[in-house]
Formats: structure tokens, C-alpha cells, sequence
């Protein structure tokens, strides 16, 4: 296969693309990861609050899944840092930015639980009305249009 084949429709080849992948990655992730460090540093403060004591099981329950899903969210944001790091030299970026590329999504995913969770613990704590699932669902739905749907829209919308 000749260089020129190897280009894409932004005559860039393999490696360039990999490289301008990378860096797209990266950008996005720094948003992400700023997100879910401070939720998780908030979270982790919660138990050493006289509030935890007082809250009934299933809140301290919430609680407890919602740090659990933080933690998560927080490896799997950060892993693309250790990924790059630990292949970095190794001629295998594409491979590297399609991994990074599931871990952050994975990431999204779990910070999307972290937030449902999250709301769900302070309006069940801050209201205790019967409203708090509908609203968290509705907020939930929200992201799901924002972060996927519209998303996936556009890419069948205008891919050829």
C-alpha cells in the first residue's frame, strides 16, 4: 500500500491521525476527569459529616454506590493518562487511542451513574418527597440526549 493510499480524506496517514485522535482524547477527557475528581472529593467528605449518622439505611446505602460509581468514574477517566504513559514509544498509538476511547466512554457512563446517584441522595435528603425519582429521571433522560443521543444523531445524520 502506498503513503498516499494509507492517507485518509484529511491526507493525514495512520500515525498523524493517531496523533490528532490522541490529543482530541485528551481534551475531552480533562473536562471529564475535572468533573468527577471534584464530585468525588465532595462525596468523600460526606462521612465525616454529623449529617451521615442521621440518614436512614437506604440513604446511607445511596451514599455508598454513588462513592463506589465516583471511584469508578474516577479510574476509568484517568486511565487513558496511565495508558499513554505505559505505551508511550511502543508504536501502537492506534491502538492505545482506540482503548482510551472505551475507557472514557466507560467513564461517561459511570460519571452519569455518579451524578443519578448523587442528585438522588441530596433531593431524597434535602425534600423527602415522592417527586425525587421522577426528577432524577428526568435529569438522567437529559443527559442521556445530551451526552449520547444528540451525539449519535449527528454521526448518522451527516456521515456519509
Amino acid at each position: 500500500m502506498t503513503e498516499k493510499e494509507r492517507r485518509t480524506g484529511r491526507d493525514e496517514t495512520a500515525d498523524e491521525r493517531a496523533d490528532r485522535m490522541w490529543g482530541e482524547l485528551i481534551q475531552e477527557v480533562r473536562v471529564a476527569q475535572m468533573g468527577v475528581q471534584i464530585l468525588f472529593g465532595f462525596l468523600l467528605t460526606v462521612v465525616f459529616t454529623p449529617k451521615y449518622d442521621t440518614l436512614d439505611d437506604t440513604d446511607q446505602t445511596i451514599y455508598i454506590v454513588t462513592v463506589v460509581l465516583g471511584a469508578a468514574a474516577t479510574g476509568a477517566l484517568i486511565g487513558p493518562v496511565s495508558l499513554h504513559r505505559l505505551v508511550s514509544g511502543r508504536r501502537i498509538k492506534p491502538q492505545a487511542v482506540e482503548w482510551a476511547s472505551r475507557l472514557t466512554f466507560v467513564g461517561l457512563i459511570l460519571l452519569l451513574a455518579t451524578m443519578a446517584c448523587s442528585l438522588l441522595l441530596i433531593l431524597r435528603v434535602a425534600t423527602h418527597n415522592d417527586y425525587v425519582p421522577w426528577l432524577v429521571s428526568g435529569v438522567v433522560l437529559w443527559y442521556l440526549v445530551c451526552w449520547f443521543a444528540v451525539p449519535l444523531w449527528t454521526r448518522h445524520r451527516y456521515t456519509e
